[in-house]
């Protein structure tokens, strides 16, 4: 026969109850800090979901971002078009959106932060008191064509 014995709350208690000390619960002692770039990268991927979402950021962003992309370590650009204020409790986002044609700006926007909310929520556990989205383009189906030949033209004098 096994014997088991009882345990009585004691300071060096690990699984998580309350301690006679009052220190609390190990997952409750300190700080968790959380950076500006990670609310950004997350809102970036959320926002990049919804399908009717062809890229974030403003003309000259976009451009900017794809020079970045071909210099090696210029990062990958999640966070182009997002910016974001983290408090202790909680985050603002802003996006700038290209909505493909065709979609409804409206439901899209909508759609977009509701995703950005729920993800930014979930992942930090912070508030996500607002999300403000500013529509810069509308991308027209004929303008990739344009966009891969500028490319492959540029391949070409690199």
């Amino acid at each position: 026969m096994t014997e088991t014995t009882q345990r009585r709350n004691t300071p060096g208690r690990q699984d998580g109850a309350t301690s006679q000390g009052g220190k609390g619960a190990p997952g409750t002692r300190g700080n968790t800090a959380i950076a500006d770039t990670v609310v950004a990268k997350i809102a970036g991927m959320a926002a990049r979901e919804i399908p009717e979402v062809h890229n974030l950021g403003g003309g000259m962003t976009r451009a900017f971002g794809a020079v970045r992309q071909r210099v090696p370590g210029g990062g990958s650009g999640v966070t182009q078009g997002v910016k974001v204020e983290v408090g202790e409790r909680q985050a603002a986002v802003d996006l700038d959106v290209v909505v493909e044609y065709g979609a409804a700006i409206a439901d899209t926007a909508a759609d977009v932060r509701t995703n950005v909310v729920n993800a930014v929520e979930r992942m930090t556990g912070l508030e996500v008191v607002e999300v403000n989205i500013a529509v810069d383009d509308v991308h027209l189906p004929d303008e990739e064509e344009d966009e891969s030949e500028q490319q492959e033209g540029s391949r070409r004098v690199a």
